[in-house]
């Protein structure tokens, strides 16, 4: 299904030309793929710098710690990759549950450590090395989905760098962690629903709750999407049903498991969801204001203002439209941000990798309105890789 561009959004003399007639900016393949192929590059040199660093010891990516990896109660933390890794090395739920920080909260994104044990055929070598695989290439697929979504829109596909170079999905793919998977999916998905094509889009919004829930703002907003035949909504919203039951089930047997849901806030020491708007980057001044100082200059212009701007603009387009799926993705990860946990808001990486579920929405909503000025802030974004340079 065609989509014309929105209305006043302005055109250049060589966009113009690149619009089929039909009034959609023309899907050549090397316009879809090049910001997937940027994206890709970007996750490599990150992962390759790594590597050298650690004597291409690739399972090292995970940056393990021994309270977990050797179950030493005095050893090292490492981050949250590990239990990527553990899992995709382990599976088995009794096995791992003691090399992880909260397993119910770790286990529930199954689907990244299970594809990649599957695709590695259980040969340990090469699970690690499939982690990467995997996390690269679901960046560039999700960057060129968004790219051809810029396109249908007619903007320029270079705007999905925007999301191809966050901080977020970049380090996600050279630390084991699930955004550029989750995230991938839901740019697929979100791609394939507004394509006519139900059920692949309900499935892989679906899929990517079980790469990691966070993505379930976007899962509630494919229920109201519109403009398609009554029984294509009528195969989404089942199809969306149907993945958002196998989620609860798969919470259900984890609180069987494990005792307890995996939905929640963090791992160990984490706290929970603020009730009050920014109070979660407010609490970094009682214990340091020169800290909470640094974390407004760094992520003030990058992630806060960007999340208030997305409640405030998703809200007014509401009032016009009700039934606007991107207003709704851009408000509820709009709200993720504002009332983030006092544990997430103070740890930089943990801060970028919420975030990449405001980045793709936002420009979703921006791609969809025609908010060129929106589109051409978003570049800068890709400023922020800088703090991988620096850790």
């Amino acid at each position: 299904m065609e989509r014309r561009p929105p209305s006043g959004s302005p055109l250049s003399s060589v966009e113009k030309a690149a619009v089929s007639p039909s009034g959609c900016e023309a899907r050549s393949p090397i316009r879809v793929i090049w910001p997937g192929l940027v994206s890709a590059a970007a996750c490599l040199l990150f992962a390759g710098a790594r590597l050298v660093n650690t004597g291409w010891d690739v399972a090292a990516l995970a940056e393990p710690g021994t309270r977990y990896s050797e179950l030493d109660p005095q050893g090292t933390e490492g981050y949250d990759g590990q239990f990527t890794y553990t899992v995709a090395m382990l599976l088995d739920p009794e096995q791992v549950a003691p090399h992880l920080d909260r397993p119910a909260y770790r286990y529930q994104r199954i689907l990244y450590p299970v594809v990649a044990r599957w695709l590695s055929l259980g040969w340990s070598e090469a699970i690690p090395w499939m982690l990467l695989a995997i996390a690269v290439a679901s960046a560039a697929f999700g960057t060129s989905a968004l790219a051809m979504w810029m396109l249908d829109h007619g903007q320029w596909e270079g705007y999905a760098l925007g999301f191809g170079l966050w901080v977020g999905l970049v380090a996600s793919a050279g630390l084991f962690l699930h955004e550029a998977v989750a995230y991938a999916l839901v740019a697929l998905g979100w791609l394939a629903l507004r394509d006519s094509r139900p059920v692949w889009g309900a499935i892989a919004l679906s899929l990517a709750l079980f790469a990691k829930e966070t993505t379930l703002p976007f899962w509630v907003a494919g229920f109201v999407i519109r403009g398609t035949a009554p029984e294509q909504e009528r195969n989404r919203r089942l199809w969306l049903a149907v993945g958002g039951a196998a989620f609860a089930a798969w919470q259900v047997w984890l609180w069987r498991v494990f005792g307890e849901v995996g939905i929640g806030s963090g791992g160990a020491m984490s706290t929970p969801f603020e009730l009050i708007p920014l109070m979660g980057f407010l609490r970094i001044g009682g214990v340091s204001p020169e800290a909470l100082g640094l974390f407004l200059l760094i992520f003030g212009p990058m992630v806060i203002l960007p999340a208030i701007w997305g409640v405030v603009a998703s809200l007014r387009r509401l009032r016009l439209d009700w039934f606007s799926a991107e207003a709704w993705a851009l408000a509820l990860n709009g709200a993720l941000i504002l009332f983030v946990p006092f544990s997430t808001a103070r740890e930089p990486l943990g801060l970028v990798r919420l975030a990449t579920g405001l980045v793709l929405a936002v420009l979703l909503f921006a791609a969809a309105l025609g908010l060129r000025r929106v589109l051409n802030y978003s570049m800068f974004w890709s400023a922020m890789l800088v703090l991988l340079v620096q850790g």
